[in-house]
Parts: C-alpha cells; structure tokens; sequence
C-alpha cells in the first residue's frame, strides 16, 4: 500500500511513496497526529540527487521489520531539503547543536511538539534499528529528560544572530588591508597546486573564485604592481582550470557534478545541480572576459548545451538535477571501461586513452558493481597536448569532435540518471543570472534567448498574480510552497543582469517590485534598541515553524541575504534609491567582523566588501548603437560598473534628460550621482572610470 507521500509532487517524496514505513509530507496531519497519538516524531531529510539517501533506503526505509518498528513507535516524516530548506535549516542547525556533523540523509527525532532532541545522518541497518529501540526507551523511561533537551535545543534555534555570533551594529570602513586579510584568509587555505580549496571533498564554490577575482580588480585599481594580484588570479586560474579538465567536468557532455571525491578533481560525486551549473556560467564567463582563456569560453558553451539538452522544461524552467546513480550504480551512465573505448576509437585509442588517462585496468573502482571503468579526466590543455602530439589545436579539436560526438551517441543508448524534475524558482534565478552574464560576454544571442524565455516563465508561473510573491516549487503546472528569501535574491539578482543586458525597462521593474514584496514581509518587525537590517529567510505569511531564520553563511549557494544586499546596492545606483544603498551597508557592516574572522564561509560577503572598498560606476548609454557599445563594455572585466541604456528617451534616473551627441551614441560615466562630460566611444569611457 503506498503511504501518504503519494500525493505529492516532489521527485524524492515519491521514490518514498511504495515503502512499507509510513512516511507523511512535512504538514499539520503528521505534526497534530504526533499530539494526538503522543508519539515522539522522526523527520527524516534528503533529496532525489542523494546517492546515500538512496542507500539508506534500500537498507532499511524498503524492508518490512524496519519499518515495522517505525511505524509503531513514531511519526514518519520526510522531507525534500530542496522544497523545505527552511524546515532542513532548523534541523540540520539542531543536529549541529548537538555535536553532530551535518549531512544528509539527516535523520531528526522530535518530540510531539516538534522540538528536536537527538539526530544523525546516515546509519547501516542494524545501527539503525538499535537507534530506533534506544529512542523509544528514552521517550518512555525518560521522557522529562528529553523534553528538558528539546527545549534547550529549541531556545538555541531562536537565538537572534546577534545573540549567537555578537554582531552589532557598525559602519562599514573597507580599506585595501582590510581586503588584504580577507585574501590571506582563503589565500592560506586554498590549493595552489591543484585549485580548489584545501581538502578532500573538493566542491566548486563558486563566491569564493568571484571574491578573488574582485579583490584583484580592487587592489589592481590602487597599486597595479601589487603581488597579491597575480597570487590571486592564480589561485583562480588554477582552480577553473583543473575544473575544466577533471573528472568533475563531463568531458563529453557538459556541465559539472557537485564535487570531486578527492584532492585531483578526478573522481566526481556525479550527480548533476542546477545551481552548481548556474553559477559557474556566472564564473566562468567573467573569467573569460579577464584573461581570454578559451577553455573557459568552451565551458559556457558546453554548460549551457547540456542545460538545454537535460535540464530544460518545454516550458521554459529549468529541472532541478540529475541522480547520480544509473541501474543503481553510481557514475554508470558517465564511465566507459577500456574495451569499450578501444572498440568505438579503434586507431584513435592510444593518443586519446593518453589525453584521458585511460588505462588497462580502468582508473576508477566504485565498490565491486563498478570494476575496471574510466572516468574521463585530463590535466593537460589542447594546447599542451596537441603541441606534445606534434598537432595544431585546430588539428587536435577537428579530431576531438568526432570522438566525441561517437562515445556520446554510445552513452544516450544507455539508461540514465534519475532526473529531479521539479522546478525550483532559487535555482532558476542562479541560472537566470548566469545565462544573462554568459549572453553579456560572450554576446551569443542564444543565450538571451533562452534567458527570456526562462525569466517568462518564472514571473508568469512562479508568481502569484493576486499578490506579487513567488512560489519556491513548480512542477506539472503546478507553483506550490511560498516561496523564501533566496527565491526572491536570486530572481531579483538574475532580472538585474537581464536588465543590464537588454535595457527592457520591464525587467528592472519587476525586479523592484519584487524587492518591495521583500522590504514588506521579510524584514524584522522586532526594532529593540537597535535595528536590525537582515531579512528572515521566511516570508511573515507563510508557516510558522519553531524557529524562524535568518540565513547568513554562504555555501554552495551563496547566502541569500548576502545576495539580498548586493540586489540593494544595484536598484539604489539604477533607480536612484539612497535608502536601498543605506540598508545593504548596514548589513555589511553587521556581518564585517564575522567575514573577517571566516572569509572562507561568508565568501559572497567578502566579495561585496571588495566592490564597495571603491566606488561604482554608473554608466548610462544612449543612441542608437546601443546594443554593440553594451558588448563592447561587458566584454571587458569590470565590476564596479552598472549600466543602464536607451535608444532615444528614459525616465529612469541614469537616462533622464541624457541625449545623444550630434546623433552620435553617447555614453555617460557617473559617480555618486556626479557626472562627467559624455563621450562617443567605449575606449574614451575607460579613461573615466
């Protein structure tokens, strides 16, 4: 008998729903039956993408005396991190508490008033069951002891952040040495051999490689000679490029998995984020416009093909992920084993099993399932290689492509991934943003293409038309779920780059609409003796949970109130609100001493620091060249620059009573609201800024 996942809409839930444990959506039927029956509830917290969440399902959720013993003596919950991060982030903060290392499958047991007591993560069979007996005693034998626990655990939830991390109110005040610490603070644990930070799993993280790259903008603009420069820009070369190369990187298809299992880049974690993927668009292309490297152009390109390709709803939104996992087995569908490779390459075998790293046995063992195959993995550039080869780059792509285009083919024969199919409106506006940013350098109209289409879809289906809000979660034409601050920072943050990159004035607007909806029902109420400018991660409408949050630290996604501030300081320049400007410095300067202390963990923060450690300009564009001196600009790595444009007239603020000269395109280049005398080319604008 499916149980009462059954109905609903999430990828994950539903691998859930045939289980014999029977597993209730997070909601007010299992929460009141808990009361009701005076059961202790067990959260359990993962998403479709899992590999161990799977596991722990085959090992214990899908066998019958297991869940024989969970169904009698609790409340079965789960939970798709992905639908409910807010009810994932009170949890995975509880078990945290509690002494525990974070991770998911996370597996929480609450007493009937929600209120956590005890937690863990993955656990083999037996261990799972002797946790399950061990629980029950304790809620029947020491039930007040427990309590006494939840509480405590509970009042440690709704701890504000400046009770937890002692933030204060204070003044921004960015100097080049204050930048200079935050750099030494990353620069000491990063790889400067293998790129990427320090440390096995080795993830993405995007924020951090952007800070660098911004710090090295902000130190170049005082002391150009400066060696934290170069040692900078390195630490991100490095880490794009032996990205690009690894294992982490589909050589074939595209697209990035979610981290590499070692220190090399070699061995990836396959599944496959939206969020990963769209923001290293963002990445990736701004590194391109700073050191013309063609590898990193490659990857745009191929990134966004594969989006398309797996990834792309019919109706403009983009799915979520794809599983690790083929025919239960991880990496399947990606690895090739050494027969198979020389029989589809035949003479092509041994210089492209020596560009790959391809060896006789295989170079990768996943458990016995997986024997002698090979991910697909270089260190060497074409040019390198082809130079070593004794080829032109051109001759070693035109050899590439078919090869290429041939293990493809084989690989589409085989079954594949799972794929999370729900759309989620954060991720989207991550992809949005790098769509927009990948179209803004690389002025493939393409890009903009599916960029509109995207952002269509997102304010037309994930956006309540009664209201203005977003909804977090779409799937068979269905939004569900209201939706919470990193939805409407990402949104916002990606309709800003569309503005920039189109100069609809529409996009601009919709995006300060719904920085209003934001500034309205996300903000703290509670004033005490001192504001405080962080948003909760919430919206005052929707659940009322036992805790409500407040998102600080940057991730693998960037926090979404650091995402909130950069959106402020970018409508304060565009729309001329001082008061959007006032707020993002406060949070700044709340947050500063904590992004001093763990750069590492508050990277998107520090790599605001690094734009407001100097003034931005406001360049505004007008005339009938528009589009091509937009190009001309963003082609260019700059980023203390927003820009606004018009082909004849604007009422907006930057384009107000501006005007072409003689009827020649003419650019205008404005700080602080001060601007200089308009010039008729962008090379005459860069002797402005």
């Amino acid at each position: 008998m499916p149980n009462q996942l059954q109905y609903e809409t999430s990828p994950y839930l539903l691998q859930h729903a045939n289980n014999p444990v029977e597993w209730y959506p997070w909601g007010e039927e299992a929460l009141n039956r808990a009361i009701d029956e005076n059961k202790p509830i067990l959260v359990s917290i993962g998403y479709s993408a899992c590999h161990w969440c799977h596991v722990m399902e085959r090992e214990s959720f899908e066998r019958e005396g297991v869940a024989r013993v969970m169904n009698e003596h609790f409340v079965c919950i789960k939970v798709d991190r992905e639908e409910r991060p807010d009810v994932d982030a009170i949890y995975m903060d509880a078990v945290q508490a509690m002494g525990v290392q974070g991770g998911w499958p996370l597996n929480v047991f609450l007493m009937p008033d929600a209120k956590p007591f005890y937690g863990v993560t993955y656990l083999p069979t037996q261990q799972w069951v002797n946790l399950l007996a061990s629980i029950n005693n304790a809620f029947v034998e020491n039930r007040d002891d427990l309590s006494q626990s939840a509480d405590a655990f509970a009042r440690e939830l709704n701890l504000s952040d400046t009770e937890r991390y002692g933030l204060t109110g204070g003044n921004l005040h960015v100097t080049p040495d204050f930048l200079d610490v935050l750099y030494r603070k990353i620069a000491v644990k990063a790889d400067d051999e293998k790129g990427g930070m320090r440390r096995a799993p080795k993830f993405p993280m995007p924020t951090i490689w952007r800070f660098l790259l911004r710090y090295q903008a902000a130190i170049d603009h005082v002391d150009p000679d400066a060696p934290e420069i170069q040692s900078a820009l390195h630490l991100v070369t490095q880490t794009l490029d032996r990205m690009a190369l690894g294992g982490i990187y589909d050589q074939l298809g595209g697209g990035f998995a979610r981290y590499s299992t070692d220190v090399d880049w070699f061995a990836p974690h396959f599944e496959k984020m939206l969020y990963d993927n769209g923001q290293l668009l963002t990445l990736y292309s701004e590194a391109y416009s700073l050191t013309r490297n063609e590898l990193y152009k490659q990857v745009v390109y191929q990134t966004i093909a594969f989006a398309q390709r797996e990834l792309l709803s019919p109706e403009g939104g983009f799915y979520s992920a794809l599983d690790a996992d083929s025919e239960g087995v991880e990496g399947k569908f990606y690895t090739f084993t050494t027969p198979e490779l020389r029989e589809h390459l035949g003479a092509d075998f041994d210089w492209f099993a020596d560009l790959y790293h391809i060896t006789e046995e295989g170079n990768w063992e996943h458990g016995e399932s997986t024997p002698g195959r090979n991910i697909l993995h270089r260190v060497e550039t074409d040019d390198s290689f082809a130079q070593r080869m004794g080829w032109t780059t051109d001759e070693l792509t035109a050899r590439l492509q078919p090869i290429h285009e041939r293990l493809m083919a084989v690989r589409d024969t085989r079954i594949r991934p799972g794929l999370d199919d729900k759309i989620l409106c954060s991720w989207n506006g991550l992809m949005l943003k790098g769509l927009a940013t990948a179209y803004r350098v690389f002025n493939e109209p393409e890009f903009l293409t599916v960029a509109l289409r995207q952002a269509f879809f997102l304010l037309r289906k994930m956006r309540d038309s009664r209201n203005g809000r977003l909804w977090h979660t779409y799937k068979l034409g269905r939004a569900r779920q209201a939706g919470f601050l990193d939805d409407y920072a990402a949104v916002i943050d990606g309709l800003l780059a569309l503005y920039q990159a189109t100069f609809t004035e529409s996009w601009l607007t919709e995006a300060d609409q719904l920085m209003q909806y934001v500034l309205l029902n996300f903000s703290d109420p509670n004033t005490g003796s001192e504001a405080d400018p962080m948003f909760f991660f919430t919206d005052k409408n929707g659940e009322e949970l036992i805790a409500r949050k407040k998102e600080l630290f940057d991730n693998v996604i960037p926090a979404s109130n650091s995402m909130m501030a950069e959106n402020l300081l970018t409508l304060s320049l565009l729309l001329e609100r001082p008061a959007y400007a006032e707020r993002a410095d406060q949070m700044l300067g709340r947050v500063q001493p904590l992004v001093q202390a763990n750069a590492d963990y508050l990277s998107n923060w520090a790599g605001l620091i690094a734009l407001r450690s100097r003034p931005t300009a406001e360049i505004a564009i007008v005339g009938p060249d528009l589009d091509r001196f937009r190009a001309e600009i963003d082609a260019v790595y700059y980023p203390n620059k927003v820009l606004s444009g018009t082909t004849d007239r604007s009422d907006l603020p930057l384009l107000e009573q501006r005007g072409t000269l003689d009827g020649k395109t003419a650019l205008y280049v404005c700080y602080n609201r001060t601007c200089q005398l308009p010039v008729t080319s962008v090379d005459a604008m860069w002797t402005l800024v």
